[in-house]
Protein backbone atom coordinates (compact mmCIF):
# COMPACT_ATOMS: atom_id res chain seq x y z
CA UNK A 1 0.00 0.00 0.00
CA UNK A 2 1.18 3.49 -0.84
CA UNK A 3 0.71 5.89 2.06
CA UNK A 4 0.61 9.52 1.04
CA UNK A 5 1.99 12.06 3.51
CA UNK A 6 -1.27 14.01 3.68
CA UNK A 7 -4.68 14.10 1.96
CA UNK A 8 -5.30 16.26 -1.06
CA UNK A 9 -5.08 16.99 -4.74
CA UNK A 10 -1.29 16.62 -4.84
CA UNK A 11 -1.88 12.85 -4.72
CA UNK A 12 -4.28 12.73 -7.67
CA UNK A 13 -1.86 11.77 -10.45
CA UNK A 14 -0.21 9.02 -8.39
CA UNK A 15 -3.55 7.65 -7.15
CA UNK A 16 -5.06 7.56 -10.64
CA UNK A 17 -1.94 5.90 -12.03
CA UNK A 18 -2.14 3.19 -9.34
CA UNK A 19 -5.83 2.70 -10.09
CA UNK A 20 -5.31 2.26 -13.83
CA UNK A 21 -2.38 -0.14 -13.33
CA UNK A 22 -4.35 -2.28 -10.86
CA UNK A 23 -7.51 -2.29 -12.97
CA UNK A 24 -5.65 -3.24 -16.13
CA UNK A 25 -3.58 -5.96 -14.44
CA UNK A 26 -6.65 -7.60 -12.84
CA UNK A 27 -9.12 -6.85 -15.65
CA UNK A 28 -11.40 -4.83 -13.37
CA UNK A 29 -13.77 -1.95 -14.02
CA UNK A 30 -13.10 1.40 -12.32
CA UNK A 31 -15.52 3.56 -10.36
CA UNK A 32 -14.36 7.11 -9.66
CA UNK A 33 -15.84 9.86 -7.49
CA UNK A 34 -16.18 13.23 -9.13
CA UNK A 35 -17.66 16.54 -8.12
CA UNK A 36 -16.78 18.95 -10.90
CA UNK A 37 -15.22 16.43 -13.26
CA UNK A 38 -11.56 17.44 -12.91
CA UNK A 39 -10.21 13.92 -12.37
CA UNK A 40 -11.96 12.37 -15.37
CA UNK A 41 -9.77 13.78 -18.20
CA UNK A 42 -6.63 12.75 -16.29
CA UNK A 43 -8.02 9.26 -15.70
CA UNK A 44 -9.06 8.91 -19.35
CA UNK A 45 -5.60 9.97 -20.52
CA UNK A 46 -3.88 7.47 -18.22
CA UNK A 47 -6.31 4.71 -19.26
CA UNK A 48 -5.64 5.38 -22.94
CA UNK A 49 -1.86 5.38 -22.45
CA UNK A 50 -2.11 2.06 -20.56
CA UNK A 51 -4.42 0.56 -23.21
CA UNK A 52 -7.05 -0.04 -20.51
CA UNK A 53 -10.26 -1.38 -22.02
CA UNK A 54 -12.46 -1.78 -18.95
CA UNK A 55 -15.46 0.25 -17.95
CA UNK A 56 -15.10 3.62 -16.23
CA UNK A 57 -18.02 4.80 -14.10
CA UNK A 58 -17.99 8.34 -12.70
CA UNK A 59 -20.20 8.91 -9.64
CA UNK A 60 -21.19 12.46 -8.86
CA UNK A 61 -23.27 14.21 -6.23
CA UNK A 62 -27.06 14.12 -6.38
CA UNK A 63 -28.95 17.03 -7.83
CA UNK A 64 -29.65 19.61 -5.13
CA UNK A 65 -26.66 18.66 -2.97
CA UNK A 66 -25.34 22.23 -3.10
CA UNK A 67 -28.08 24.16 -4.91
CA UNK A 68 -31.67 23.03 -5.34
CA UNK A 69 -32.43 21.89 -8.88
CA UNK A 70 -28.80 21.84 -9.99
CA UNK A 71 -25.90 19.42 -10.13
CA UNK A 72 -22.33 20.43 -9.38
CA UNK A 73 -21.15 18.57 -12.48
CA UNK A 74 -22.22 20.72 -15.40
CA UNK A 75 -24.49 19.02 -17.98
CA UNK A 76 -21.98 19.75 -20.76
CA UNK A 77 -19.22 17.95 -18.85
CA UNK A 78 -21.52 14.99 -18.14
CA UNK A 79 -22.24 14.72 -21.86
CA UNK A 80 -18.57 15.13 -22.75
CA UNK A 81 -17.67 12.23 -20.45
CA UNK A 82 -20.48 10.08 -21.82
CA UNK A 83 -19.27 10.82 -25.35
CA UNK A 84 -15.85 9.48 -24.29
CA UNK A 85 -17.38 6.23 -23.02
CA UNK A 86 -17.66 7.08 -19.32
CA UNK A 87 -20.87 6.07 -17.57
CA UNK A 88 -22.07 8.85 -15.27
CA UNK A 89 -24.08 8.03 -12.13
CA UNK A 90 -25.87 10.80 -10.29
CA UNK A 91 -27.60 9.59 -7.13
CA UNK A 92 -28.13 10.23 -3.44
CA UNK A 93 -25.15 9.30 -1.32
CA UNK A 94 -25.52 5.78 -0.03
CA UNK A 95 -23.89 6.53 3.33
CA UNK A 96 -25.68 9.77 4.11
CA UNK A 97 -28.63 10.58 1.83
CA UNK A 98 -31.91 10.38 3.71
CA UNK A 99 -30.30 9.76 7.11
CA UNK A 100 -28.46 13.07 6.95
CA UNK A 101 -31.81 14.78 6.39
CA UNK A 102 -33.18 13.11 9.51
CA UNK A 103 -30.15 13.88 11.66
CA UNK A 104 -30.20 17.53 10.58
CA UNK A 105 -33.91 17.87 11.38
CA UNK A 106 -34.11 15.78 14.57
CA UNK A 107 -30.51 15.80 15.80
CA UNK A 108 -28.65 12.66 16.76
CA UNK A 109 -26.87 10.06 14.71
CA UNK A 110 -28.32 7.11 12.85
CA UNK A 111 -26.94 3.66 11.95
CA UNK A 112 -25.79 4.38 8.39
CA UNK A 113 -23.98 7.51 9.60
CA UNK A 114 -22.19 5.32 12.13
CA UNK A 115 -21.03 3.05 9.29
CA UNK A 116 -19.85 6.09 7.31
CA UNK A 117 -17.96 7.53 10.27
CA UNK A 118 -16.39 4.16 11.02
CA UNK A 119 -15.08 3.96 7.45
CA UNK A 120 -13.72 7.50 7.86
CA UNK A 121 -11.44 6.12 10.57
CA UNK A 122 -9.44 4.77 7.61
CA UNK A 123 -9.81 8.12 5.84
CA UNK A 124 -12.47 10.12 4.03
CA UNK A 125 -11.43 8.58 0.72
CA UNK A 126 -12.02 5.03 1.98
CA UNK A 127 -15.60 5.95 2.88
CA UNK A 128 -16.01 7.54 -0.55
CA UNK A 129 -14.69 4.42 -2.31
CA UNK A 130 -17.21 2.19 -0.56
CA UNK A 131 -20.04 4.64 -1.11
CA UNK A 132 -19.52 5.25 -4.82
CA UNK A 133 -19.08 1.54 -5.50
CA UNK A 134 -22.46 0.81 -3.92
CA UNK A 135 -24.06 3.74 -5.78
CA UNK A 136 -22.70 2.42 -9.09
CA UNK A 137 -23.97 -1.09 -8.29
CA UNK A 138 -27.41 0.24 -7.27
CA UNK A 139 -27.56 2.07 -10.62
CA UNK A 140 -26.78 -1.14 -12.51
CA UNK A 141 -23.62 0.27 -14.08
CA UNK A 142 -21.27 -2.43 -12.73
CA UNK A 143 -21.73 -6.17 -12.44
CA UNK A 144 -23.04 -7.68 -9.24
CA UNK A 145 -20.57 -9.85 -7.31
CA UNK A 146 -17.52 -8.57 -9.21
CA UNK A 147 -14.52 -6.78 -7.76
CA UNK A 148 -13.85 -3.25 -8.95
CA UNK A 149 -11.26 -0.54 -8.43
CA UNK A 150 -12.79 2.43 -6.60
CA UNK A 151 -11.16 5.87 -6.59
CA UNK A 152 -12.07 8.42 -3.93
CA UNK A 153 -10.68 11.46 -2.27
CA UNK A 154 -10.68 13.73 0.73
CA UNK A 155 -12.61 16.69 -0.61
CA UNK A 156 -10.98 17.46 -3.96
CA UNK A 157 -8.82 15.31 -6.16
CA UNK A 158 -8.11 11.62 -5.66
CA UNK A 159 -5.99 10.22 -2.84
CA UNK A 160 -7.52 6.82 -2.10
CA UNK A 161 -7.84 3.69 -4.25
CA UNK A 162 -9.45 0.45 -3.07
CA UNK A 163 -10.08 -2.94 -4.64
CA UNK A 164 -13.46 -4.02 -3.39
CA UNK A 165 -16.62 -5.96 -4.07
CA UNK A 166 -19.62 -3.74 -3.40
CA UNK A 167 -23.00 -4.93 -2.26
CA UNK A 168 -26.28 -3.19 -2.97
CA UNK A 169 -27.12 -0.42 -0.53
CA UNK A 170 -29.90 -2.56 0.93
CA UNK A 171 -27.18 -5.07 1.95
CA UNK A 172 -24.36 -2.60 2.64
CA UNK A 173 -22.70 -4.71 5.31
CA UNK A 174 -21.91 -7.32 2.65
CA UNK A 175 -19.45 -4.98 0.92
CA UNK A 176 -15.89 -6.30 1.07
CA UNK A 177 -12.75 -4.17 0.94
CA UNK A 178 -10.08 -6.53 -0.38
CA UNK A 179 -7.19 -4.12 -0.60
CA UNK A 180 -6.39 -0.46 -0.05
CA UNK A 181 -3.88 0.41 -2.76
CA UNK A 182 -3.24 3.94 -1.53
CA UNK A 183 -4.54 6.42 0.99
CA UNK A 184 -3.30 9.45 2.88
CA UNK A 185 -1.79 9.25 6.34
CA UNK A 186 -4.20 10.42 9.01
CA UNK A 187 -1.55 11.68 11.36
CA UNK A 188 -2.09 15.22 12.65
Amino acid sequence: MVLFEKPGTENTAAALELAVQAAKKAGLDMVVATTGGGNIPVLLDLAEKADYNGKIVAVTHAFGSREKGKNILEPEKMQEFRDKGVTVVTAAHTLSGAERGLSKKYSGIYPVEIVANTLKMLGQGTKVCVEIAMMALDAGTIDYGKQIIAIGGSGRGADTVCRLTPEYTADLMGTKIHEILCKPSLED
